[in-house]
C-alpha cells in the first residue's frame, strides 16, 4: 500500500528572498509527505510548466513584480497545480483579488509554522484557506452580482437532489471525499460523481467556488 512519503505533495517556492526561500525548503521537506520541487523568484513559469507542482506558494511581493500578476500565467502554466498565496502583505483586497484570480488561500509570513503546514494540506486536498473577512468580503461582492438573476440561480438549486445538498453541507465544513464518505456511509467513487454532478448544476469550476456559492446562496452556514 503506498504512504504518504511515497507520494508527498510536490510544492514550487516562488519567493524573490534566497534566504526565506532555503527556510521554507527546509522547513517543508522537515514534514513527511512534502517535497519541494523547485524555488524561484520571478523566472517561475519555465519550472512551473516542466516540474508539473500539485502546489504552487506564491509571494505576492516578488519585488519589481506583483504576484497578482504572475498568477494567472502559473495557473496556465501548471494547470493541475493549486495555489497558496505565502505573503507578508496585510492587503485585504490584494488578498480578494488572489482568491478571485484563483488561489486557494492566503497565509501570512508572520503566522505560526504550524499554520502554514496545516494550510499546505488543506489547500492541496480541495479545500479553502480563508480568513472569515476575507470570505464574507468576497460573498457580499459577488451576491451584488448575482442580484440581477436570482430566478436563474434559483432554477440551479432547485435541480440539486437531498443527497447532493447534503454533500455540499459537509464540503462547506471543510470535509474531504474521505471524510464525507465515512460520514454519509457512502463510497469515495460516489461521493466524486456527486461532487461532478454539482458542479455541472451549479455551473462552478471547484470547490472554492462552490463554497462561496454555497454561502452565497444559503446551502450552508459559514462555520463560526
Amino acid at each position: 500500500m503506498p504512504t504518504v512519503s511515497d507520494n508527498p505533495i510536490r510544492i514550487l517556492l516562488i519567493d524573490d528572498h534566497p534566504i526565506m526561500r532555503d527556510g521554507l525548503r527546509m522547513l517543508l521537506e522537515s514534514q513527511p509527505g512534502m517535497k519541494v520541487v523547485g524555488m524561484a523568484g520571478r523566472d517561475a513559469l519555465e519550472l512551473a510548466r516542466s516540474q508539473s507542482p500539485d502546489l504552487i506558494l506564491l509571494d505576492l511581493d516578488l519585488g519589481a513584480e506583483n504576484g497578482l500578476t504572475l498568477l494567472p500565467e502559473l495557473r496556465a502554466a501548471a494547470k493541475d497545480a493549486r495555489v497558496l498565496i505565502l505573503t507578508g502583505l496585510k492587503d485585504s483586497e490584494a488578498h480578494r483579488q488572489a482568491i478571485r484570480l484563483g488561489a486557494m488561500g492566503v497565509v501570512l509570513k508572520e503566522d505560526a509554522a504550524e499554520v502554514l503546514i496545516k494550510a499546505i494540506k488543506k489547500v492541496h486536498a480541495g479545500e479553502v484557506w480563508v480568513d472569515r473577512s476575507t470570505m464574507g468580503s468576497l460573498l457580499h461582492e459577488m451576491t451584488r452580482k448575482d442580484s440581477d438573476e436570482p430566478d436563474l440561480e434559483a432554477a440551479k438549486i432547485a435541480t440539486l437532489t437531498d443527497r447532493e445538498r447534503q454533500v455540499i453541507t459537509l464540503i462547506a465544513e471543510g470535509l474531504k471525499n474521505k471524510q464525507i464518505a465515512e460520514r454519509s456511509c457512502l463510497s469515495e467513487t460516489t461521493i466524486t460523481h456527486y461532487l461532478s454532478s454539482i458542479f455541472d448544476k451549479l455551473e462552478v469550476s471547484d470547490r472554492l467556488e462552490l463554497v462561496i456559492y454555497a454561502f452565497r446562496h444559503d446551502l450552508a452556514r459559514m462555520p463560526r
